[in-house]
Order: C-alpha cells, then structure tokens, then sequence
C-alpha cells in the first residue's frame, strides 16, 4: 500500500480496497459532475479509470469543476488525470479527449458508466448506447441553481440504471451552475457506485 492507502484502510479493510481497485470506470465528461465524482471516487479507493471529455479547462469552470487556476488552457482530461494522480499516485487513468459519439466503445470494458455530459443530446447517447448492458449506468438531470438541494436525489429506474438530480433545474442565466448543487449530485453519483459494490460483495 502507498502512504494514500495506508490512510484509507484506517476507515476501509484492505479486502474491500482490493476490490474497488479492480473495478473499471469510465466517466462521460470532465466537467462538474465528472472531475468531482471522480476524486470522490479515488478518495474512496477506485484506482481504474477511462475518461473521455473534448473540453479544455476555461475560467467559468473553476466555480465549480475539480481544477485550478494554473490549469487553464489544459485538456480536462489531463488536468484531471493530473489532479486525481495528486491524490493517489498509483491510480490508472485512461484519457482522450474528444467528442462522444454514437455507438461509442470506448466504455466497452468498464463495468461502471457515470454519465456527466452537459449536452441533452450526449446524455441520450450515453444512457441509449448502455442501458440495456449489464453494467452499472448513473446519469444526471436537473442541478442547476442554488438552494433546495433536498430536491437532488436518486431515482432508481432500472436495477442497474440511476437518474441522480431534481430532473427540472436546467442551466440558465436565472439558473446558473454553481458549486453546492452540482458537488451534491457528483457525491451521489460517486456513493451509487460505493453503495451497489459495498452491498455486492
């Protein structure tokens, strides 16, 4: 175990941690929700992941995303991976970065899909590409705003398919994406993937 592990399996028995470091996650989008479930992720003590985001990191991200000031210009997906290595150095992150498209493979060997796109027409992609597979899908809709962060909640729509957020709060100008809102839903998504392998062993 590296110094990172030596402290989690404080509060996670290594067995457990053990596990978690086999399990492949392919996160669809390093914005918000993606670059902050992700380190809730490693911090949890998941080590495999595949990225895909075609952004680079710009300013109006930082209220928000899990980047900083020195980063902007980047790809997200190398400051991400960058990001996430800082706090586990032996975490193994596959990135690219470009456009998702249809009938995509890149997640074709993660047993994990979180889908954290901004656009409508990717999350469709997304949820239409791998609803039907065995592997565990958590989307997101509705989390802009501030205030009534009650509302962002889970919903369950198929044994492996999830739906976190209120599933109304689109961002808007009256409507913006903030920090609060939107960490609430990457927690979520990120303790969706802790509870359904927690509870699976």
């Amino acid at each position: 175990m590296n110094q990172f592990e030596q402290g989690i399996n404080r509060y996670i028995a290594a067995s457990i941690l053990d596990k978690f470091s086999r399990i492949k996650i392919g996160i669809a989008g390093a914005g918000g929700l993606g670059s902050n479930c992700a380190q809730m992720l490693v911090r949890t003590g998941f080590k495999l992941f595949k990225i895909i985001d075609f952004d680079k990191v710009e300013a109006s991200n930082l209220n928000r995303q899990f980047f900083f000031l020195h980063q902007i210009g980047m790809p997200k997906v190398e400051a991400l991976k960058s990001n996430l290595t800082l706090i586990n150095p032996d975490v193994q992150i596959e990135v690219t970065q470009r456009k998702y498209s249809t009938q995509d493979t890149f997640f074709e060997d993660c047993d994990v899909i979180v889908e954290a796109f901004d656009r409508p027409e990717c999350k469709k992609l997304i949820v239409e590409n791998y609803l039907n597979s065995p592997k565990l899908l958590i989307a997101a809709s509705g989390l802009a705003g501030w205030g009534n962060s009650d509302n962002i909640t889970i919903h369950r729509i198929r044994d492996n398919f999830f739906v976190v957020g209120d599933l109304t709060s689109a961002v808007s100008a009256k409507c913006p994406p903030l920090a609060p809102r939107v960490q609430v839903a990457a927690a979520k998504q990120a303790d969706i993937i802790v509870s359904h392998f927690l509870d699976n062993r």
